[in-house]
């Protein structure tokens, strides 16, 4: 059995209890208010009560629904999923108002914790500079969508002359999501272009490592549309919580001490140049901003989630997810365990080093003891 978002809203929440199935990982990233997570117990709880179950496109919440049906429980699923509900939040929104309230919320509240390390990263690192043509590449998610918001407010108020597009490449979404990332930018007032490949289908049946590929595959694309547009850089919205739990995971599972660089010359388009001026921007202070205000992204857009594998996969965590525990665990002994280790790689000192890597080429200590 299946109830639309329309009903949903219509009927007092007293009435039912909403149960969200996917993995907390991606109840991070936003949920239905008023949802609880699913589990059993949980469920249990609750018999004699209505129940409706959501999933992230409402599929597998179906099949969970008419497992509880033969069980002697009311239970539905949400027709469409959290997609289908964040896309009717979206188009309830007044474009005007949430540009407003989004820019000013930027100038005010969160000045110190985005716009100011927003600035200090890029003159930190000099990411930005006189007669620049940045390409904002947009994927849909809270962080692009704040780093176009940010350029925009620089733009506004930069002595540095500087040009910028904000570029969103569709690598197949399904429409859903499409018309999710298109209104979001509507509601912000971001000028986007998209365009358009075929990189799912070209992934679709990759049986190892698709995801790699995939992001390979669409650092290519964004270079070569952001030099079509005359664009000498491009711009991705990794952050402070990225660059920390890369260094960690290329200890931890690749062997090597190496990091997330805040800027990088592109080996394979020359002249091109990828920079992170969200290099120093907290992951918390993003979501804060975000729940401030009442913004809802979409997670992932990738065709392998659309049949909802993901949903109640709990034990599939992946590696980065692992490490973002880690660190969390580390913190409660040592509230400096953050900092620490992103200076870690500001501090290297070589002659403690045995070995290190140089434009590809091994030097060992032995070569000069």
């Amino acid at each position: 059995m299946e109830i639309t978002v329309k009903d949903l809203l219509s009927t007092a929440p007293s009435d039912f209890l909403l149960l969200d199935m996917r993995s907390e990982t991606e109840r991070e990233y936003g949920s239905i208010p008023g949802s609880v997570s699913f589990d059993e117990h949980t469920v249990e709880q609750h018999r004699g009560k209505r129940l409706v179950l959501y999933c992230a496109r409402g599929v597998i919440s179906v099949d969970a629904a008419e497992a509880l049906c033969d069980k002697g429980f009311e239970a539905y699923s949400l027709k469409g999923g959290y997609a289908a509900w964040l896309r009717n939040k979206i188009e309830d929104q007044q474009a005007d108002e949430v540009k407003a309230r989004v820019e000013q919320s930027l100038r005010k509240k969160f000045r110190v914790p985005l716009m100011s390390k927003f600035i200090k990263a890029l003159k930190t690192y000099k990411l930005v500079n006189e007669g620049d043509k940045v390409a904002v590449c947009i994927s849909g998610g809270k962080d692009s969508m704040l780093m176009a918001k940010l350029f925009g407010e620089l733009k506004l108020h930069s002595d540095v002359n500087f040009d910028v597009e904000y570029i969103v490449m569709d690598p197949g979404y399904n429409k859903e999501n499409r018309r999710i990332i298109e209104e979001n930018a509507k509601n912000l007032g971001i000028p986007i272009k998209i365009f358009e490949t075929n990189i799912f289908d070209s992934v679709y049946h990759v049986e190892k490592s698709p995801c790699y590929l995939c992001a390979r595959m669409r650092r290519g694309y964004l270079y070569n549309f952001a030099r079509e547009l005359g664009c000498n850089k491009i711009a991705l919205g990794h952050h402070y919580d990225d660059v920390i739990e890369t260094i960690l995971m290329g200890m931890l599972h690749g062997a090597q001490i190496q990091t997330m660089m805040p800027k990088l010359r592109s080996t394979n388009h020359e002249g091109m140049e990828l920079i992170r001026p969200l290099y120093l921007i907290r992951e918390d202070d993003i979501k804060a901003w975000r729940d401030y205000n009442d913004l809802h992204f979409i997670q992932c857009a990738c065709k392998f989630t659309d049949t909802c594998t993901t949903c109640n996969d709990g034990q599939n965590h992946s590696k980065r997810q692992e490490t973002k525990e880690l660190i969390r665990a580390l913190k409660s002994s040592n509230p400096d365990v953050e900092k620490c280790i992103f200076r870690s790689v500001e501090n290297v000192n070589i002659d403690t080093v045995i070995a290190y890597k140089k434009d590809g080429v091994k030097h060992s200590f032995l070569d000069d003891y």
